[in-house]
Order: structure tokens, then C-alpha cells, then sequence
């Protein structure tokens, strides 16, 4: 409860709570459920972790105790997510994180060499947790295939791509966004706040998939942005 909270979800009500048109009652209604299941899933866990450090059990989790009083940092700049009237005082906006693992890594060989052997690929990412991402990956490649164009599929588990990818199609594992992006022909992504400002920093265009979570809430914000 002391500490800062990092978050790249915002503005959850867009999509959580209904369209325009739907009526203020029902919307309350939908976000009280919304904090309910929440509560239902993290705080016994939470509370079991604050027992074994000597603190008191705590309640309402979504509505309340993960919003510090000292800091949230929202990971994203102003014009990506302008603050609102109702957003948590403490609120501060710290830009994109635009983390990347291999910043100061040369794309390995064997990238590097499919990229110089053709024209840009489009690449394709369902996020680096996605463990579920069988059929978008299936319809990546059925893409390339319509398209007559190359792709790169990155994904961390091989298991969950066909069996057989045609020419001009490549699986890898894991690949610096700050070296690949500039080099492709579009990103087609699952909306992660980090890929969605790496597909911007790289002036790239973005195809979003949204699937959970906040993605929902970038992939409308990529496209009132006209940069998707």
C-alpha cells in the first residue's frame, strides 16, 4: 500500500463498461462486477503474502488498495492517454518504457541474412506470455500466403506455430525490436503497450489483434492516433 504502483492499464471503463449509448446504471453495474472478480481471484493470495510479513488482511483490491497514495506511474506520455478528472491523484505519467532486451545486440545471423534476402517482412507477435496463440499465428501465415508476402513470426514457444511454414516465412525466438522494426514492411501485434510504442518509435504501420487486458483499450487509442 506504500509503495508506487506501475501500471499500463488505464482508462479501463472504455471497454469494459459498454458503448456511448449504454445507460450510467448499467455501466456502474458492469464495472462493480468488473472489481468483484477481480477480488475474487487476488485477494486471497494478497492477503495470505501480507500475513506472512505481519500486515492486516486488506479489502476491495480493484476499487481501492492497489491505487498507492504516493505514486501510480502510468507508462505512457500524455498524448497517448491524456489524464482525466477521475484518475488517482497520484497519477504520473512516465512516458513509454520502450524496454528492449537486445538494445545493444546485432540481430543474430540468421535474422539478419532472411532480411537481406528479400523485401521487408511483415512481422508477427502475440506477445512474449502468449502461450495460447496457435490460430493467430496460423492466420499470420495464411496472411503471407494471400499476400504473396515474407514474415517473421516471433514467438518463444515453437509449439504453438504449424508444423510447416512456407518459403519466405521464418520463426524466431526472440529478436530486438529496436534493430528488427525499422527493417519491416508492418507489425501485426496483440496491442501490448511496449510493442504498440515500438511499432510507433520505428514509424512503422501496426496491425493490432487486442486479446485482453489493456490492448483493447491501445489498439483504439492506435487508431484515433491514425498511426494503425
Amino acid at each position: 500500500r506504500g509503495s508506487p504502483t506501475i501500471s499500463s492499464v488505464w482508462d479501463c471503463r472504455r471497454w469494459t463498461s459498454g458503448p456511448a449509448w449504454m445507460p450510467s446504471v448499467v455501466k456502474r453495474g458492469v464495472w462493480h462486477l468488473v472489481g468483484r472478480l477481480i477480488d475474487s481471484v487476488m485477494l486471497e493470495p494478497i492477503n495470505a503474502l501480507r500475513a506472512r510479513v505481519g500486515l492486516g488482511p486488506v479489502h476491495r483490491i480493484f476499487f481501492g488498495w492497489w491505487t498507492s497514495p504516493l505514486a501510480v506511474l502510468c507508462m505512457f506520455p500524455d498524448w497517448f492517454g491524456p489524464p482525466q478528472p477521475d484518475w488517482p491523484p497520484a497519477c504520473r505519467l512516465t512516458g513509454f518504457p520502450l524496454f528492449d532486451d537486445g538494445l545493444d545486440a546485432e540481430l543474430p545471423g540468421d535474422a539478419a541474412r532472411f532480411l537481406d534476402a528479400g523485401d521487408p517482412p511483415i512481422v508477427f507477435t502475440a506477445g512474449s506470455a502468449n502461450r495460447n496463440a496457435r490460430r493467430f499465428f496460423e492466420e499470420s501465415v495464411g496472411a503471407c500466403r494471400l499476400l504473396g508476402r515474407r514474415g517473421m513470426l516471433l514467438s518463444k514457444y515453437p509449439e504453438q506455430l504449424p508444423a510447416e511454414l512456407p518459403d519466405g516465412v521464418r520463426h524466431f525466438d526472440y529478436l530486438s525490436f529496436r534493430r528488427l522494426l525499422p527493417r519491416a514492411a508492418a507489425l501485426v501485434h496483440h496491442g501490448g503497450i511496449g510493442t504498440t510504442a515500438a511499432a510507433m518509435a520505428a514509424g512503422i504501420p501496426q496491425l493490432v489483434m487486442p486479446m485482453a487486458y489493456d490492448q483493447l483499450d491501445n489498439g483504439t487509442r492506435v487508431v484515433d492516433l491514425g498511426v494503425g
